[in-house]
């Protein structure tokens, strides 16, 4: 092996809401840190500069039967690679490389590309020890190959079951339980529940996130309330429901009728709050149902201290 010993990746930068080419001279370490420390980072530039390149040269060739779009992917990968520093032996190969994992990156609905370490072996070729893929769940529907990648032994059991349910769970280490619709109203609870529970014995946390979507049916309910009570972490559930296109009468009936479908299972008490279209009638429905689990409370700050609370005493 020679002394070559790269990171190349694509990458979606949260914080900038744009995608990042990075190449970093030390293989092995955190991006987070390469960037933070500084070291050896070459470039990290926007993929947009390199789209907007490509977009350039070849709006400049092709109206003139020139090499056209492989053309300018090419050109504009050399630019990055030429700005990394690569030595000119290798540099073709990288340009190989790096066009490649931009082809990945787009057609598979990658956040994150990745090729660490990148070395150089004796005979002057480049090869690629190890590498990462990180693929967007959002766009699992254009690629149902993708599921052939999963090794379900690793998931989290409880993510899994709501995947098989089509319900977007994530677990957390909390014990507040959370079912809400809309993955806004959902972060936005798990942030209540966190400043709710912060001066409380335990600091009690939300245990999960949960978005049922538009649709609040029995079904979806009772599914959603199986997989949150069926971790032992979970002291209390936090449902917080903001009526539209489905009421607040819809919701209820779905949280009384889910109930009735876990029967023995349900054992943990269930905060609920409504607004919006039809939550007189929703809480009225769950004022007459009168459930022994269920407390019925009108503001989110409100009840999120009122679950805070519950797993708090329970802990």
């Amino acid at each position: 092996m020679s002394g070559l010993e790269r990171r190349l990746q694509i990458l979606l930068d949260q914080e900038r809401h744009s995608l990042v080419e990075s190449e970093a001279a030390r293989s092995g370490r955190s991006v987070a840190a390469v960037i933070r420390e500084a070291i050896d980072l070459r470039f990290a530039s926007d993929v947009a500069v390199r789209a907007n390149a490509a977009s350039a040269f070849l709006e400049a060739t092709s109206d003139e039967g020139g090499p056209g779009e492989d053309w300018a992917d090419t050109k504009a990968a050399a630019m990055q690679v030429d700005a990394a520093g690569f030595d000119a032996s290798v540099r073709f190969q990288v340009v190989e490389i790096l066009k490649k994992l931009w082809d990945v990156f787009i057609k598979e609905d990658a956040t994150l590309v990745e090729v660490n370490p990148l070395v150089k072996l004796a005979d002057g070729s480049l090869e690629a020890l190890d590498g990462k893929v990180t693929l967007d769940a959002n766009a699992d529907f254009r690629h149902e190959d993708h599921a052939a990648f999963e090794i379900r032994e690793e998931a989290d059991p409880l993510e899994a079951k709501a995947k098989d349910k089509g319900l977007n769970y994530v677990k957390l280490d909390g014990s507040v339980g959370v079912i809400g619709n809309g993955a806004g109203l959902v972060m936005s609870t798990l942030d209540v529940i966190a400043a709710a529970g912060a001066d409380l014995p335990g600091r009690p946390k939300p245990a999960n996130f949960l978005d049922i979507g538009g649709g609040a049916s029995a079904q979806v309910m009772a599914n959603g309330l199986d997989i949150i009570l069926s971790d032992p972490q979970v002291k209390v559930v936090f449902v917080n429901v903001f009526g539209g296109i489905t009421a607040c009468s819809e919701v209820a009936k779905g949280i009384i009728d889910a109930l009735a479908i876990l029967g023995d299972r349900a054992t943990r008490p269930i905060v609920v709050r409504l607004d919006g279209n039809a939550v007189e009638i929703g809480r009225h429905m769950l004022n007459e149902a009168a459930h022994p689990l269920v407390r019925l409370v009108e503001t989110m700050d409100d009840a999120a201290r009122v679950a805070a609370e519950l797993a708090a005493a329970a802990a």
